[in-house]
């Protein structure tokens, strides 16, 4: 499945608890499709003492989010939107908004 979105991608989530919402994705799971978005969908999670936390407690953790459930933000709108393919001239990938703005380059051709 091709993704949409990749890491440090701005998106807005459009499905779930935090419909609405945008922030910057930080980790892609190709293998489940799924995102970790900045700031959203966190959890409780109970850690014991170690090294690193030597207090040990309770620690907050972004869980991940199904991809489907996110949208590339568009910064003509500052909304979420649809993204298309384009070919340029030297062979280098874009990805484009459905209005037509730039969202970023893919790869470059070889």
């Amino acid at each position: 499945m091709a993704l949409h979105i990749k890491k440090g991608d701005m998106v807005e989530i459009i499905a779930g608890d935090h419909k609405g919402a945008t922030g910057r994705v930080l980790r892609v799971i190709t293998e489940k499709n799924k995102v970790v978005v900045q700031g959203h969908n966190i959890a409780k999670k109970h850690v014991r003492p170690s090294r690193r936390n030597p207090q040990g407690g309770r620690i907050n953790v972004e869980q991940p989010i199904h991809i489907s459930n996110v949208l590339p933000l568009n910064t003509k709108t500052s909304r979420g939107s649809r993204v298309n393919y384009q070919q340029r001239e030297d062979g280098s990938k874009r990805r484009v908004a459905t209005d037509g703005t730039e969202i970023s380059i893919v790869r470059r051709a070889k």
